[in-house]
């Protein structure tokens, strides 16, 4: 595996004069192909900083610059005293209905959350039309940014009726095992993906750049009795995230 980085960036290195990189770019693409072509999987540790410098004939500050430059994209991560690692993307099954805290807890990650809004107010027409309310109704509005071992990954806004939970405060870690706790967990949702490019504002949460890749994803969810106790519009890091649905035949 370290041979075929070590190639890459020779490869990448034999160009014309005009045509070459400074040399912490052409690490830094060389490290960014090699982990696109599969050769490094995620969670596998690159070779150190001063191997990586004897071997290619750099300094350690290019290597270090090449390097933090990946991390700041979420594409590695460093992890003190162990190294540094590809970055270990989320993998999202839609053949169950979870929460984001389940999905972290199940991968043995460690979530958390940072509510930027958390309060009551009137349900607005949009969100009256999502959830199936009168004109008027109150409703608990969540904006959370969410993390993983402290690295933020979504930006949730979220809407639940007044009726269902009367006190935001109540809402911690996880919606759903609040919802859980007063025997309304939903049991199915309906939601709708698209690709989007991120906002300067949300991409300031995330930690990326402005007009990075994101997937935006509207959830609606049911109760068995057909109500609707969620409406969540999510922004995910395209680069963190994986979504999976299984298909079958007829």
């Amino acid at each position: 595996m370290q041979a075929t980085l070590y190639a890459e960036y020779r490869k990448l290195d034999r160009g014309s004069e005009a045509q070459r990189s400074l040399a912490y770019l052409r690490l830094r693409r060389a490290i960014q192909n090699t982990i696109e072509s599969g050769a490094f999987p995620p969670g596998q540790a690159l070779p150190s900083e001063r191997d990586l410098a004897k071997k290619l004939a750099l300094s350690r500050v290019t290597v270090r610059k090449a390097i933090g430059g990946l991390v700041e994209e979420g594409l590695l991560t460093q992890r003190h005293g162990a190294g540094t690692f590809v970055a270990e993307r989320i993998v999202k099954s839609f053949s169950r209905l979870t929460g984001f805290t389940d999905d972290l807890r199940a991968r043995g990650l460690k979530p958390r959350v940072k509510f930027l809004e958390r309060g009551v107010g009137e349900v607005t027409p949009e969100e009256a039309m999502a959830l199936n309310l009168s004109p008027g109704a109150d409703v608990i509005r969540l904006r959370r940014l969410r993390f993983a071992d402290d690295k933020p990954l979504a930006v949730e806004s979220t809407v639940v009726p007044a009726a269902v939970i009367a006190d935001p405060n109540a809402i911690k870690l996880s919606l759903y095992d609040a919802l859980e706790k007063i025997g309304c967990r939903p049991t199915r949702a309906l939601q709708r993906l698209r690709a989007v490019a991120l906002a300067e504002d949300d991409a300031k949460l995330l930690g990326c750049e402005a007009a990075n890749p994101a997937l935006a994803i509207e959830r609606r969810a049911f109760l068995d009795d057909g109500r609707v106790v969620e409406f969540t519009t999510s922004l995910y890091r395209g680069d963190a995230y994986d979504f999976v649905a299984e298909l079958h035949g007829e």
